[in-house]
C-alpha cells in the first residue's frame, strides 16, 4: 500500500497514477475522506479516554454531592468511549479496505497506456531467416512431440485443456533449466529457496494479488488457502512482521517452485502447446533492498535476466511495461521478450517488477535504519518461466531434420549432449 502521509500531502500524484494506470480515480477521494474520518475520530477518542482517566481521580476524593454529578458524568462518559472507539475502529477499517484497493503510484518514467503502449528499450540477438537456411520452422508442440518431449494430448485427459506433461528428454530439460538458473542465481549472491505452494490470505493480499489479479488465482474455500502463481508471494511474505537490520541489506533470494494460473480472460489465446498453462515451474529472484536503492536494484534484475537469455542464445527485446499493463504492486516493470519464430514476434519469458514500499507496508517488513523504523523496498524478477523457455529454446535452436541443439549453457545438465534427437517412431 502507499504511505498515506504522501496522500495527503499529493493527493493529485495520486490521482494521476490512478488515471494512468486506468483506475477509479474517485477512490482517491474516497480514501481521503475515510482517512480524514479515522483520524478525527482517534482524536475524538483519546480526548474522551483522557476526560475519563481524570474524572476516575476526581471521583474518590469528591464530596457526597459532587460525586453524584461526577459518577452521572462517568457513566456518561463510558457510552460516549464506547461509542468513539466503535466510530475509530470502523473507520480504521474502511481507510484500510480502500487503501488495500489502490495500486502502487507509477514511476514518471513508465509510458502511459495499455498493454500495447510498451517502449523498447533494447534487442539483442539476431533472428534466424529459416528460409535462407532452406526449411520452413516448426511449432514448439511438434518438435516436443517428435523428441517425445511434450505430451498435450495425455494432460488434456488427465486434468483439461492448458495441462500437460514433460517426458523424456523434456523432463530433462527443465530440470537443465532450473539447475542452471539456480546456479547462475546463486553465483550472483541469491540464496536458493523452495517455497510454499500454498499460502494464507493475508501473504496473498500483501503481495497485492487479491485485487485485480484475483480472477487468476486459485482459492482453497474449504481450508482458505491459496495456491501461488508465483513463488513471489511466499517469498515476500516470508520477512512478513519482521524489523531487518538495514545493514544486513540487501537479501536477496531465488526461489523455485510450482505456479499456478486460471489464465482468466485468455479463451482462445495460446490453446497450443504449453506456452500459456494452468501449471508451471519457475525460479524468480526476489530482493529485500533500502528504499534508496530500489532503482539500481531494478537495474540489476533486468541485467541478470538479460544475462541469463544471452546465455540461451536466444533473440529478445527489452520491453519498458505501460502503466495499464503493470499489475497493482510494480511502480515500473521491465519485460524481456524472447522471438518466437513460428508467432514471428516477441513474446513474454521474463519480467523484473520494483515495487518499492507498496508490498513491505501491507506485510509489515521493516528496516531499522539508525534511529528509524521504516518500511523497505522489495523487488522481483523472472528469471526461468520453464514452459515459455522450453517453448522458445526448441523453435529458436530447431534444426531441418527436427532435432534441437542444445544451448552451451544447458550442456553440462544434459550429461553433455549437444543436440535433442527425435525418437523413433
Amino acid at each position: 500500500m502507499i504511505d498515506l502521509r504522501l496522500l495527503r500531502e499529493d493527493p493529485d500524484r495520486v490521482r494521476a497514477s490512478q488515471r494512468a494506470r486506468g483506475e477509479d480515480v474517485a477512490l482517491v477521494d474516497a480514501l481521503l475522506s475515510a482517512d480524514e474520518r479515522r483520524r478525527s475520530s482517534g482524536v475524538r477518542f483519546d480526548e474522551l479516554r483522557s476526560e475519563q482517566k481524570s474524572l476516575g481521580k476526581l471521583i474518590p476524593k469528591a464530596s457526597p454531592e459532587e460525586r453524584a454529578e461526577l459518577l452521572k458524568r462517568a457513566e456518561q462518559l463510558k457510552t460516549d468511549v464506547k461509542a468513539a472507539e466503535a466510530e475509530q475502529n470502523d473507520a480504521d477499517e474502511e481507510t484500510r479496505r480502500l487503501l488495500l484497493q489502490l495500486g502502487n503510484l507509477v514511476h514518471p518514467d513508465v509510458p502511459v497506456g495499455g498493454e500495447e503502449d510498451f517502449v523498447v528499450l533494447e534487442t539483442h540477438g539476431a533472428i534466424r531467416d529459416f528460409g535462407a537456411e532452406g526449411f520452413e520452422p516448426k511449432d514448439h508442440l511438434e518438435l516436443g512431440e517428435a523428441l517425445g518431449a511434450i505430451d498435450v494430448e495425455r494432460g488434456a485427459k488427465v486434468s483439461g485443456s492448458r495441462f500437460y506433461y514433460l517426458t523424456g528428454v523434456g523432463a530433462l530439460l527443465e530440470l537443465a533449466l532450473v539447475n542452471a538458473a539456480i546456479a547462475q542465481a546463486t553465483e550472483a549472491g541469491f540464496i536458493p529457496m523452495l517455497t510454499p505452494a500454498l499460502v494464507r490470505p493475508r501473504a496473498m493480499e500483501g503481495t497485492g494479488f487479491l485485487g485485480q489479479a484475483a480472477e487468476n488465482v486459485y482459492h482453497l474455500e474449504k481450508d482458505d488457502f491459496y495456491l501461488v502463481g508465483t513463488s513471489e508471494v511466499p517469498l515476500a511474505a516470508y520477512h512478513m512482521d519482521e524489523i531487518i537490520d538495514a545493514d544486513k541489506l540487501p537479501l536477496r533470494y531465488a526461489g523455485f517452485s510450482p505456479c499456478f494460473r486460471r489464465e482468466a480472460g485468455t479463451y482462445g489465446k495460446d490453446t497450443r502447446g504449453i506456452f500459456r498453462v494452468h501449471q508451471f515451474d519457475k525460479v524468480e529472484m526476489f530482493s529485500y533492498v533500502h528504499p534508496d536503492d530500489a532503482e539500481n536494484e531494478h537495474k540489476r534484475l533486468l541485467e541478470w535476466e538479460k544475462q541469463w537469455l544471452t546465455g540461451l542464445e536466444l533473440p529478445f527485446q527489452v520491453i519498458d511495461v505501460a502503466t495499464g499493463d503493470l499489475g497493482s504492486s510494480a511502480s515500473r516493470k521491465y519485460d524481456c521478450e524472447a522471438w518466437i519464430p513460428t508467432q514471428g514476434k516477441y513474446r513474454e519469458l521474463t519480467s523484473a517488477s520494483n515495487c518499492d514500499g507498496f508490498q513491505a507496508r501491507r506485510l509489515s517488513v521493516r528496516m531499522r535504519d539508525g534511529k528509524q523504523v521504516k518500511p523497505l523496498a522489495t523487488l522481483n524478477g523472472t528469471l526461468c518461466a520453464v514452459p515459455r523457455t522450453i517453448v522458445a529454446i526448441l523453435e529458436n535452436h530447431q534444426l531441418a531434420d527436427g532435432s534441437v541443439r542444445v544451448p552451451e549453457v544447458l550442456r553440462p545438465y544434459l550429461g553433455g549432449r549437444e543436440v535433442l534427437e527425435p525418437i523413433a517412431k
